[in-house]
């Protein structure tokens, strides 16, 4: 029988980890994350980690395996998840891939260009003119290097604008030039499932969510984070809100406003992104018997 990996997709907040863990448990498999911000072992709160009792549920793999302090790309993703896969499938004929980084997924299903990486010192000096110059500044110098970076870039991401930028001020070559674009073959079939809800629902669920995450305290978990602010991983939303409210920038109302709209529109862009990818099946995340139905008839 031929190996099959089930892709569940979708933007933040619409019940990815639920739908996993319930098709993990019809399959007796495992479930693998690819969700970048889950891999980091210091951030649990902000990045809505699946709670111990999920994680007890089915065996999951690439959660909280990484620190903050260490560099983590798309490509190194595609390395290690690719080494996981083999293995796991000498015991398994199904494993689930969930997540809502599209740039990992892709990577994993299609594979990247070998990025080499910039010295670090680049990229503490390009996080410090982040703060200090803000993300348009960025990236108004990125497209003055690189004119047509917004046709195959997406220039809202802090993270991709930092690392075409790095490309380009230290090798002097166009990002463009990294991008992959050639297809790999798997060696297992794919089942690419998308997960969607009414926008209305959707961004109630994400304001709840954001809500949840304070009364969890979410705030002492950023203040146990301070000296790595500086970091890429901690470049992201949950996180730069707080710290603006521990800089007392903003207030506190005015971070979990802006924590819950960053997310609203984070998850408007994963939709988008996945949309616009071919072969994803979409279905509510309330339909679960509806999922299994049509996993099992698209098994080979």
């Amino acid at each position: 029988m031929p190996k099959t990996l089930i892709v569940i997709a979708g933007p933040t907040a619409v019940g990815k980890t639920a739908t996993a863990i319930a098709i993990a448990k019809n399959f007796g498999t495992v479930v693998i994350s690819a969700d970048a911000r889950q891999f980091y072992a210091e951030m649990s709160i902000g990045t809505a980690k699946p709670s111990t009792e999920e994680l007890n549920a089915v065996p999951h793999y690439f959660i909280g395996n990484k620190s903050v302090t260490e560099h983590y790309s798309a490509g190194d993703f595609e390395r290690e998840a690719t080494l996981l896969i083999q293995n796991l499938f000498k015991n398994h004929d199904v494993l689930i891939l969930c997540g809502g980084s599209g740039l990992y997924i892709k990577a994993l299903l299609y594979g990247l260009d070998d990025m080499p990486a910039a010295p670090l010192e680049l990229r503490e000096k390009l996080n410090e003119r982040l703060k200090k110059e803000g993300l348009d500044a960025l990236r108004n110098e990125l497209l003055g290097l690189e004119p047509d970076a917004g046709t195959y870039l997406d220039l809202k991401n802090t993270q991709r604008v930092l690392r075409a930028l790095e490309v380009n001020l230290h090798f002097g070559i166009n990002f463009k030039e990294f991008r992959n674009n050639h297809s790999k073959t798997l060696p297992y079939n794919v089942i690419k499932i998308g997960l969607e809800l009414p926008r209305e629902i959707l961004y109630k669920k994400i304001n709840d969510r954001v809500l949840n995450m304070i009364d969890l305290g979410l705030i002492n978990e950023v203040k146990t984070l301070h000296d790595f602010r500086h970091l890429n991983s901690l470049q992201t939303v949950g996180y730069s809100e707080i710290f603006q409210y521990l800089d007392n920038d903003i207030s506190l109302e005015k971070a979990v406003e802006s924590i819950q709209q960053n997310t609203r529109r984070y998850a408007k862009r994963q939709l988008t992104w996945f949309k616009n990818q071919d072969a994803f099946r979409w279905f509510s995340p309330y339909e679960l018997d509806n999922i299994l139905d049509f996993i099992k008839k698209s098994l080979p």
